[in-house]
């Protein structure tokens, strides 16, 4: 009987072996269609080919003027008369100055100049007329601003309108070849978990493509009267911000907006204004420039004794 273990072990050693490799073959499938899975919808590529010559990069310039005399840097302390130190730092200042004045080793010290500052942001060409939508923040102040198409070509561009409270702002060119336009899909119908693509040039990268999901709908983070943001984990960073976000229709559902980060980078905490928000605004520029907002033109107050009576108003 004790002989038979051995013998019977050994006629199962195939069966065993083929288990075995039955089961490492099944691991082995499981393990390659997991990145096939993990890839995300094969439609991301189709739509961002499809777009992406629609979004554009928005180069500004402003001056800033500087900052010199009073507290600056190389300005004598306004001191008290008769202070005590008063001698000591006319003398300082006197020999931090060559002849006529001037100050020493490139200390400018109040003979600061104005200079102009560069901005890059994102937008999206909405009208083959060459109207682009992007953020009022990205052309804030702006002395000039340029739209900078897929193939690199740069056109001024000029303001048509902005409104400050939704952050957005609508732009104008004139096209020099027949341009793509996008067209706005219905925010109200985006489902959490579902898929959204970024496009956009963040840190100026012009024509970057990132993919997330919805994370959560009409959320508010208190950064102004209309906090109703899309939230979502396709990455957003600096230089994203005006930019769209595309559904898989290729439709915009939103404008990226801002981003919540501890580093200034993206760790997957992005907002973008909803489109059911952006084409009445953006509606409302085009036509008239500005926003023309809605009011009721009601108070409410106390119904006093005299008010009652004066009204009629029984208790």
């Amino acid at each position: 009987m004790t002989g038979a273990i051995p013998a019977l072990c050994h006629r199962l050693r195939p069966l065993m072996a083929a288990i075995c490799l039955g089961a490492t073959l099944g691991a082995t499938s499981v393990l390659v269609s997991a990145p096939a899975s993990a890839r995300g919808p094969d439609g991301i590529a189709d739509v961002a080919e499809k777009v992406i010559d629609a979004v554009v990069n928005i180069s500004t310039s402003q001056t800033v003027e500087a900052k010199g005399g009073g507290e600056g840097r190389g300005a004598m302390p306004q001191l008290p008369p008769g202070s005590p130190f008063e001698e000591f730092f006319d003398d300082f200042f006197k020999n931090r100055r060559g002849p006529g004045g001037n100050p020493k080793g490139g200390d400018r010290g109040t003979d600061l100049q104005p200079r102009k500052t560069n901005s890059l942001g994102s937008g999206f060409i909405v009208d083959t007329s060459g109207i682009v939508v992007t953020n009022n923040h990205v052309i804030a102040d702006a002395d000039e601003i340029n739209v900078i198409m897929n193939d690199g070509t740069k056109i001024k561009a000029e303001l048509i309108g902005v409104d400050k409270k939704t952050d957005l702002a609508v732009l104008k060119f004139k096209p020099v070849k027949p341009l793509v336009a996008v067209k706005f899909g219905d925010s109200d119908k985006l489902r959490l978990g579902e898929w959204v693509i970024a496009i956009g040039n963040p840190f100026s990268l012009g024509g970057t493509v990132t993919a997330g999901i919805v994370s959560a709908r009409n959320r508010d983070i208190n950064s102004g009267p209309y906090d109703s943001y899309i939230q979502t984990d396709a990455a957003i960073n600096r230089g994203n911000s005006g930019g769209p976000l595309f559904n898989l229709d290729g439709e915009v559902i939103g404008v990226n907006t801002l981003i919540i980060s501890p580093s200034g980078g993206s760790i997957g905490i992005g907002f973008a204004v909803p489109s059911k928000t952006v084409v009445g605004v953006v509606d409302q520029l085009r036509q008239f420039g500005e926003l023309r907002r809605g009011w009721l033109g009601v108070r409410i107050q106390q119904v006093t004794d005299e008010i009652a009576e004066s009204l009629n108003i029984k208790p």
